[in-house]
């Protein structure tokens, strides 16, 4: 089967490469050519829209930054909707809303093809460990048709339910990365404070029952960020505003993701919005009068 792929960024491109690993035939689109030029050279087959990817896929991933951009691959003259071929599935991965994916799916349904919903947890660590987790929405034949794929892209598959509801259980586990990396930054900056070493405190809390997996590789950030962000400021807020709206749509008060996402919202006034998310620790370091990690 031919596997295509559209949206080569951060993560897309990487969970291609994991594809062609496999040693699956794999024909990938990205707004930016040149970001796709390293698959390219690993073998993956570069098309010049996602139309020409639909025509020519068995099984069509989209990991794309939002819904505009969803709408962008999917929607027109040159997107996936034009020429996916009846039987197809497309594979949807990207964070977006409930409401969004569900209205894809039915233009995917009309054309004779399925959709499901799978977004994923994870970081490219963890996907190039091979740890990447699935969320999975929508029709469980259809999911028995590609869990090869998916599988060769990470190997945890939970089924949650009907189509839209794998993005509501993503927007719930991403509402809580915010959350976590202010309370650990908290703890970091209390503990500084105290007359503990920065570094002695991350090692201490990164040991101790706190410790989940994305802050044992995302804590170490507070002592200096990552060139390139993981996930940076503004598409967190994005994520955060999904679960707010949520949040407000089924009556579930959402404090914490609030806060989270005012202090993001001073991150970006602050000039950082093209870090990774973490460095909110940098904001409540400079309200606390310390040196934040990106001066360290």
């Amino acid at each position: 089967m031919t596997l295509g792929f559209v949206g080569l960024g951060v993560m897309g491109g990487r969970m291609a490469k994991r594809l062609l690993d496999g040693g699956h035939r794999v024909i990938g689109y990205n707004r930016t050519r040149e970001k796709a030029r390293w698959l390219s050279d690993a073998g993956m087959r570069v098309a010049d829209s996602p139309r020409e990817v639909a025509i020519q896929a068995d099984v069509v991933f989209t990991m794309v930054t939002d819904t505009p951009a969803l709408d962008a691959v999917c929607r027109g003259p040159d997107g996936i909707l034009a020429g996916l071929r009846r039987g197809t599935v497309h594979v949807e991965m990207s964070t977006v809303s409930p409401e969004a994916v569900r209205a894809i799916a039915a233009e995917v349904a009309s054309r004779g093809a399925d959709l499901l919903d799978a977004p994923v947890s994870g970081s490219p660590v963890t996907l190039e460990a091979g740890q990447l987790s699935f969320m999975i929405g929508g029709d469980p034949a259809t999911l028995e048709r590609v869990r090869p794929y998916l599988a060769a892209i990470g190997p945890t598959l939970t089924h949650v339910g009907a189509v839209g509801l794998a993005k509501a259980m993503k927007i719930a586990i991403n509402q809580g990365l915010a959350v976590q990396m202010v309370a650990f930054s908290e703890a970091v900056l209390l503990a500084e404070k105290a007359g503990i070493a920065r570094e002695r405190a991350v090692e201490a809390l990164l040991r101790s029952v706190l410790a989940s997996p994305m802050l044992k590789y995302r804590g170490p950030f507070v002592l200096g960020m990552p060139a390139e962000a993981w996930f940076d400021v503004g598409m967190m807020q994005k994520d955060l505003k999904l679960a707010l709206d949520l949040g407000r749509a089924t009556g579930v008060p959402l404090s914490s993701v609030a806060i989270a996402n005012e202090l993001l919202t001073a991150a970006r006034g602050m000039g950082l919005g093209r870090y990774d998310f973490a460095v909110v620790f940098d904001v409540l370091a400079t309200m606390s009068g310390q040196v934040p990690s990106h001066k360290t």
